[in-house]
């Protein structure tokens, strides 16, 4: 049964003192995926005036398991490493988006000791849908010794790039890499817009490797305009957070879930926490 998002703010460590969000019908046992998902924020959705190492702390305090970084983001690469082993709060990857140079993100997501590259794939709206096929592979293909190197997969995120944006699209762009370093970086509610979540982990499968968790709500998208779908809370959109997690269970996913939506400070910050627990069953 699922728990009962109500407004407020979790503060403290592991979410403990609660002046926000609380969660209705949570007790003590271990929810379903309960030390299968590790939940992470990205760093740039931390808008506190703190040090790295304070960034760090802060969401370690807040329960997260780890953070991702963005290749593009301004910050001191030795700073960071050492907030994280400070802190024992893991970068669990890098966001490189459609940035072609693979090969370098790859070799950063291995100075922080993460296990991934997020990659997306954009379209040539003025050019061929094959040509732009082709060419996105061999630049993911070059760089697939790298990841095989450094143990780092290539994962590629669904996006709203109007390109491979449905599941067996995107399941056969990844087979043809032919390589257990490229998969999919699943972005839970990228694809509200076309389709249905768990349509998408079911034709996936062990293709994903990790999760991207926001929220979209279509009758805000047909009301207010397409991208105003996203301004709805996780857990209160039309994603079917039931038949996500059923369909991640059939796949025995297990792994890191990263929340993309807008941040904060520490009380946003908590509130994410909250959600994601919630919609998660962690």
């Amino acid at each position: 049964m699922d728990k009962i998002l109500c407004r407020r703010n979790f503060l403290g460590a592991a979410a403990v003192a609660t002046t926000g969000i609380c969660i209705g019908s949570r007790t003590s046992r271990a929810g379903e995926f309960t030390g299968k998902i590790k939940k992470a924020v990205k760093y740039h959705m931390i808008t506190e005036d703190l040090s790295i190492r304070d960034k760090f702390q802060l969401l370690k305090e807040l329960g997260f398991d780890g953070v991702e970084l963005r290749t593009r983001d301004k910050f001191d690469r030795g700073e960071a490493l050492r907030a994280s082993e400070s802190t024992g709060l893991p970068i669990h990857g890098v966001i490189n988006s459609s940035d072609p140079d693979i090969k370098s993100a790859i070799e950063l997501a291995k100075y922080f000791g993460g296990t991934s590259v997020l990659v997306v794939v954009p379209t040539d709206a003025k050019g061929s849908y094959l040509a732009n096929y082709k060419e996105r592979q061999d630049i993911i293909r070059r760089a697939i010794p790298d990841a095989e190197k450094h143990e780092i997969k290539i994962l590629i995120e669904n996006v709203w790039a109007s390109f491979l944006i449905e599941p067996l699209s995107m399941a056969r762009f990844v087979d043809e890499l032919d390589s257990p370093m490229v998969g999919v970086y699943f972005d839970v509610g990228n694809n509200i817009r076309w389709g249905y979540a768990e349509h998408w982990i079911e034709v996936l499968g062990k293709r994903i490797g990790k999760l991207d968790i926001k929220e979209f709500d279509r009758t805000l998208q047909n009301n207010e305009g397409l991208r105003n779908g996203f301004n709805v809370e996780i857990g209160e959109g039309s994603v079917d957070w039931p038949r996500v997690r059923e369909e991640l269970q059939k796949i025995e996913y297990s792994g890191w879930a990263t929340a993309e939506v807008k941040g904060g400070g520490r009380e946003r910050l908590a509130e994410i926490a909250a959600r994601m627990n919630n919609v998660l069953d962690l």
